[in-house]
């Protein structure tokens, strides 16, 4: 996947927003108010489970610990077309979810989903 359908997947799910709060160049997805994407021109920053994210680390010479981000629980991903884009796909689907589950009730509330 490239970055323009990484970006078009992520508008697809559910009461998601996107911004540029770091500048141009580097675009936010959010669930409420909780980042689970960060795409810049050529990767993506992605939360993801501490244990899984080793792995996938140790997997994918294109995954590294994220850049600027809590290495335990954040991966980059380069995008050049090296993971299969159903895996990137379900990376993608993992890390929204995991930041829809830190959601609080009342945020979660607040959405429409």
């Amino acid at each position: 996947m490239d970055s323009e359908a990484v970006a078009s997947f992520c508008r697809g799910l559910r009461a998601v927003s996107e911004g540029y709060p770091f500048g141009a160049g580097v675009l936010v997805f959010k669930i409420g108010p909780r980042v689970f994407a960060i795409l810049a021109e050529r990767s993506i920053s992605l939360k993801c489970n501490p244990v899984i994210a080793l792995a996938l680390r140790e997997t994918y010479p294109a995954v590294t610990a994220g850049y600027h981000l809590n290495k335990r629980h954040w991966n980059t991903v380069e995008l050049d077309a090296s993971v299969p884009d159903e895996e990137l796909r379900d990376w993608i689907q993992d890390s929204y979810d995991l930041a829809l589950a830190s959601l609080t009730r009342a945020e979660r509330l607040s959405l429409t989903l």
